[in-house]
């Protein structure tokens, strides 16, 4: 995804109804199929898609993005980490939507305040995002990395179920 902050989402109240979900649902099987082929599938207009889908797009209720196997574009190392913070975790989170590395950042209960998907080059690399830039921030207490030996699975199609 190219951005997965969900700061620009209007939450709960942004209403999808069963056609939108419908539009979604052929998006997500190929983000770039025809209006017009959605239309069919949906019963609707080329423009009344074009337009459902220009206001799920500023609703910020989905992105259309191409999305890369990162072993595909050279980044070798996957890794999840968990990360514990000491004081105001906005900040610390920030800190870390703002690097490149992290492709997701979520706050969490449990375990880890902070728990941040990273993909680097290779194994330097990845101590290098953690221990020079991650622990580096001011309030991380401590991490804890879990490297991706295999991905079995990841889909984006979770939105329409």
């Amino acid at each position: 995804m190219a951005s997965r902050n969900a700061d620009s989402r209007t939450g709960p109240s942004a209403s999808v109804d069963a056609v939108s979900l419908a539009i979604i649902e052929q998006l997500q099987e190929d983000g770039r199929r025809p209006y017009a082929a959605i239309g069919k599938a949906v019963g609707l207009s080329e423009a009344a898609v074009r337009q459902r889908v220009q206001k799920l797009l500023d609703q910020g209720v989905m992105q259309i993005v191409a999305v890369t196997d990162p072993l595909t574009v050279g980044l070798m190392r996957q890794a999840m980490v968990g990360i514990r913070v000491e004081g105001d975790l906005d900040p610390v989170a920030e800190a870390l939507s703002a690097m490149s590395e992290c492709e997701y950042v979520v706050m969490t209960a449990g375990s880890f305040d902070l728990m941040v998907e990273i993909v680097c080059e290779d194994d330097d690399h990845l101590l290098e995002t953690i221990n020079k830039r991650i622990r580096a921030i001011d309030g991380v207490r401590s991490t804890e990395s879990f490297v991706y030996l295999k991905l079995k699975k990841q889909t984006y199609m979770w939105g329409t179920r």
